[in-house]
C-alpha cells in the first residue's frame, strides 16, 4: 500500500475554551480537515472534558469532520447522545468495554464511523478480532489524561504492526496516533503507517498554524 499523506487533527482540548469559535476558525483556515474531541469522565482518566452537549453546540459552527475519542468508563452510555450531537466518528477504548463487538455494531447502526483505542500498555493483539469491524484504530502514544506527556517511542513499532496487519488483509481501518506528536517525531509517525495525527499544544501555540501543519507533514 502506498504511503498516504496523513490527516492532521487538532485537538480542541488544547484550545482556549472561552474562544471556541476562534479556535474552530483557526483550525479550518490552517487547512486541517478534522477536529479531535476528547470526552473524559474523570474516571477512566483523571480529567473532565467535552460532553455531548458541547459537541452538539459546536456541530453547527463547523463543517469539518468531528472525531470523538471516548476516554470514559462505560462508553456505551454516550453513544446515542454523541450520534445525535453530530459526531462523525466515535472511538471507544477496548480497556473500558466488555462487549466491544456489540458496541461497534451499535455505533455503526446510529450512523457514525467506529473507532477502537488502545492505551500504551495494551497490545495490538487485544483488538485483532475487531479490526475488520472498525473504521479506525487510535493508538495512544502517551499515557492518557495528562498534559505535557512525552511521545512514547515504542509507539512506532505498534503503528507499524497495525499497518502490517492491514496490509495482510485484517481490515481497512485508518491508524490514528494521539499524544505528544511534534515536528521532531511526526515524520517517523507518518512513515510507520499513521493515517491521522492528533496534535494539541503544538498546533494551538504555533504562531503560524498553517506552517505548523506543513511542518508536521514533512518527511
Amino acid at each position: 500500500m502506498a504511503q498516504r499523506t496523513p490527516i492532521i487533527a487538532p485537538s480542541l482540548l488544547c484550545a482556549d475554551f472561552a474562544e471556541i469559535q476562534h479556535a474552530l476558525d483557526q483550525i479550518k483556515s490552517a487547512g486541517a480537515r478534522w477536529i479531535h474531541f476528547d470526552v473524559m469522565d474523570g474516571h477512566f482518566v483523571p480529567n473532565l472534558a467535552f460532553s455531548p452537549k458541547a459537541i452538539q453546540d459546536i456541530r453547527p459552527r463547523t463543517d469539518l469532520f468531528l472525531d470523538v475519542h471516548l476516554m470514559t468508563e462505560r462508553p456505551e452510555q454516550y453513544i446515542e447522545a454523541l450520534s445525535s450531537a453530530g459526531a462523525n466518528c466515535v472511538t471507544f477504548h477496548i480497556e473500558a468495554c466488555i462487549h466491544a463487538h456489540g458496541l461497534a455494531q451499535r455505533v455503526r447502526s446510529l450512523g457514525c464511523e467506529v473507532g477502537v483505542s488502545l492505551v500504551p500498555s495494551t497490545p495490538v493483539a487485544a483488538i485483532a478480532e475487531l479490526l475488520p469491524k472498525v473504521d479506525q484504530v487510535l493508538l495512544m502514544s502517551v499515557n492518557p489524561g495528562f498534559d505535557d506527556e512525552v511521545f512514547i517511542r515504542d509507539s512506532l513499532a505498534r503503528i507499524a504492526e497495525l499497518a502490517q496487519r492491514r496490509n495482510a488483509g485484517a481490515g481497512e481501518y485508518r491508524i490514528v496516533v494521539d499524544g505528544g506528536v511534534t515536528r521532531d517525531i511526526a515524520g517517523d509517525v507518518s512513515m510507520a503507517g499513521a493515517d491521522v495525527i492528533v496534535v494539541g499544544r503544538a498546533f494551538f501555540t504555533a504562531a503560524d498554524k498553517s506552517a505548523e501543519i506543513a511542518a508536521l507533514l514533512e518527511r
